[in-house]
């Protein structure tokens, strides 16, 4: 005996559980990554161009990616808690208004489908059968857009950006120690700024955005930042203050 029709959908529509957290996940990754390429690639070049001691750079290198690490789980971390906070207090408050006004948040359900263009008797029958399933879920969905099992986490944004910002921090502090002069700024530029053309790709691609756009902005403002710490770390080196 059938079921009923069978419900399909599209491979590229995001119709799984659990999305917020996954995009949350994404997105601090891919920042974390950005900012952990270009901030610990700035000190470093910065330092290169003052002073070629390998200890000065180890220092430098070294602070900048475990500070830069921790500040930015921190950043990230407050960030989604405010989002995640709201998010409660807003599913705190249906529920007391379910509790107390059922009748009300009933009237509301179906004036909301009135909106969207549905018949006063179609709008009512659609509002008092969600209500019946699950009234929370109904309010939490079409009026405030809400998944009550889709809270987003700001200890996973936190994670992800801590560990996305020392794996792309790692990145220019390796070359800078590892390749010899003459070619140590150098290296460590095209080392960044493929790294930067790479994650620009991929967040755009998450996002549906234009690649090319993307990674064209993302590799223009690194190469300013690490330009700009080079010409400082010269100017310093060159006066004798490093």
């Amino acid at each position: 005996m059938s079921s009923g029709p069978e419900v399909r959908t599209h491979a590229d529509e995001p119709h799984r559980t659990g999305l917020a957290q996954r995009l949350n996940w994404l997105r601090a990754g891919v920042l974390g990554a950005n900012d952990g390429i270009v901030s610990v690639a700035a000190v470093v070049v910065g330092v290169a161009a003052a002073t070629s001691e390998q200890a000065a750079l180890l220092t430098a290198g070294l602070a900048a990616l475990v500070g830069g690490a921790i500040s930015m789980a921190l950043g990230e971390y407050v960030s989604v808690s405010s989002q995640s906070d709201t998010e409660k207090a807003l599913i705190a408050k249906e529920k007391h208004e379910l509790a107390t006004m059922p009748e009300a948040e009933l009237e509301e359900l179906a004036g909301i489908y009135r909106d969207r263009g549905l018949s006063e008797e179609t709008a009512r029958q659609v509002a008092v059968e969600l209500t019946e399933h699950d009234a929370l879920r109904a309010h939490l969905t079409v009026e405030l857009h809400i998944d009550a099992d889709d809270v987003v986490s700001p200890w996973h944004a936190a994670f992800a950006s801590f560990v996305a910002f020392a794996i792309g921090g790692l990145l220019p502090f390796a070359t800078v120690l590892l390749v010899p002069e003459p070619a140590k700024v150098a290296a460590t530029f095209v080392a960044v700024l493929v790294a930067l053309a790479l994650t620009g790709g991929v967040g755009a691609w998450i996002g549906g955005a234009r690649i090319g756009r993307a990674v064209l902005r993302v590799v223009v403002g690194g190469a300013l930042a690490l330009g700009a710490t080079f010409a400082v770390g010269s100017l310093l080196g060159s006066a004798g203050v490093v």
